[in-house]
């Protein structure tokens, strides 16, 4: 897992009033610095990009996703494109789902948001921390994605859910 010690404090002095500016200022510039100095296989053409209000570190040069991140909104309502779900790529192997870096049910999206992920790990542990972020309005979740060489199947995934005065629920899962 790498190393977040550097945000607890901030996340631990933000409030409900101030969490946005303290996570929009603070934490989330350190997040991406972390996640990048944490991905030396990156190449020279990441991108910042958003899609559905939730935000994506993308490797252009390696076709895969670094990182994806946002404040919950509470329980996205809509519906599952399953249609669309089901032509994305599964390339992996019969082991992967195409899971979600931003759950659906907090509003996250396919095709940047999709990522080839253990089906053990997607429909098991993975979800306390989804539910837990649904039901938290204002709470800070991410997923850092982590690779060996030059593939588009991570090997590891970084998942933190961060609520305003507590302390960061971080945790690791090979892939």
């Amino acid at each position: 897992m790498a190393n977040y010690v550097s945000i607890y404090s901030d996340v631990e002095i933000a409030t409900a009033a101030n969490a946005s500016e303290i996570f929009l200022t603070r934490v989330i510039p350190a997040l991406i610095n972390i996640w990048l100095d944490q991905s030396p296989a990156a190449s020279d053409d990441v991108v910042q990009t958003t899609s559905a209000d939730f935000s994506y570190l993308f490797d252009i040069g390696r076709e895969r996703l670094i990182a994806a991140w946002g404040m919950s909104q509470g329980r996205f309502g809509g519906e599952r494109d399953f249609s669309r779900m089901r032509h994305h790529p599964l390339s992996a192997g019969l082991s992967y789902h195409r899971g979600h870096a931003i759950p659906h049910r907090l509003g996250g999206s396919l095709d940047i948001n999709l990522v080839p992920q253990l089906g053990r790990i997607n429909t098991g542990p993975f979800r306390e921390l989804e539910r837990r972020a649904v039901a938290t309005p204002g709470a800070l979740y991410f997923t850092f994605w982590k690779y060996r060489g030059s593939g588009q199947t991570p090997n590891g995934v970084d998942q933190g859910l961060l609520v305003p005065g507590e302390i960061p629920k971080i945790v690791a899962f090979g892939n």
